[in-house]
């Protein structure tokens, strides 16, 4: 079997166990399981998904109505997002890609000690071959959290939750780095993001190139990508040509930008995967979806 093993963690392991954390890993194999499926995005910023012109799902949003509300069935978890048309340029993407995935099904698993939060996703590699744009990492996972407060304005300059809607395109812009003739300094950010007020994500991320170290930040005014104090640990493995991600995040936080977790409540989850070297909006990217902490979501991290 070619196995190979790409293991990236944080200080915080090392900070964690001095302080007397005790990290009681689940036994995965008990763990229920949910099926997502990442698509790539093409073009489509939060200002493509909010007009109504462009986008017919709009007027949902506006409305309170989650992405998955439309392109995902309740019953197969199957998404119905046209990236074969994205893919040959024909819509939402400039020039056709090739050697790129449409989509990729990932199983998504959650857990918790009390202490601490355990997040696990695994996905067979897709067949690659496209343009490597980022050299030292084959693979990265993204993953951002959300406390009900991030909001997007509609085509009217209404509120909407779309934190809770879209789960993290509300990052997503028109104006960032790698859409078409975008500022390549300009990162991922939130319109009138604030630490203060809540209207920001939590971020965590890993990197399967060597010596990567993981990231944990967070996206507000603009993207911070260091200086968080909750993620443990970011491990990853391929197995084969199945690739497994697991983080371990404290559930309390600890620094301006984490959110801290509460058990009996609910959050706002999306995460992205580049895949074969791809970097900036060349991901395959989630829907939101409800993240539970001893309580039912579309993931439920229970004890």
């Amino acid at each position: 079997m070619n196995k190979t093993v790409i293991t990236a963690s944080a200080l915080g392991l090392v900070l964690a166990g001095m302080a007397g954390t005790v990290l009681a890993a689940p036994d995965w194999s008990k763990v229920p399981s949910r099926q997502v499926t990442v698509f790539h995005p093409g073009t489509s910023g939060i200002e493509w998904i909010m007009k109504g012109t462009e986008h017919g799902g709009a007027k949902g949003l506006s409305k309170g109505e989650r992405c998955t509300g439309c392109h995902e069935d309740e019953k197969s978890l199957k998404i119905d997002i046209a990236t074969d048309k994205i893919l040959k340029g024909e819509k939402l993407e400039p020039k056709p890609l090739s050697g790129h995935p449409g989509t990729i099904p990932v199983s998504v698993q959650a857990a918790n000690d009390g202490a601490n939060l355990y997040l696990r996703f695994s996905w067979k590699e897709p067949k690659g071959g496209g343009e490597q744009m980022d050299k030292d990492n084959p693979v990265k996972l993204a993953v951002m959290l959300e406390d009900n407060k991030v909001v997007a304005k509609d085509s009217k300059g209404k509120d909407v939750l779309i934190g809770a809607a879209g789960g993290c395109w509300g990052t997503c812009h028109t104006d960032a780095r790698t859409m078409p003739g975008a500022d390549d300094k300009k990162t991922k950010y939130v319109v009138g993001g604030s630490l203060a007020n809540g209207n920001y994500y939590d971020l965590m991320q890993w990197k399967s190139g060597k010596g990567a170290k993981p990231v944990d930040g967070y996206v507000a005014d603009k993207r911070v990508m260091e200086g968080g104090k909750a993620l443990v640990s970011a491990e990853g493995k391929k197995d084969g040509d199945t690739w497994t991600v697991t983080f371990t995040r404290k559930l309390a936080g600890g620094a301006p930008g984490d959110i801290t977790l509460a058990s009996g409540k609910t959050y706002n989850m999306g995460f992205a995967i580049h895949n074969d070297h791809t970097a900036g909006r060349f991901h395959h990217v989630s829907f939101g979806y409800t993240l539970g902490i001893d309580t039912k979501a579309d993931i439920t991290a229970a004890k």
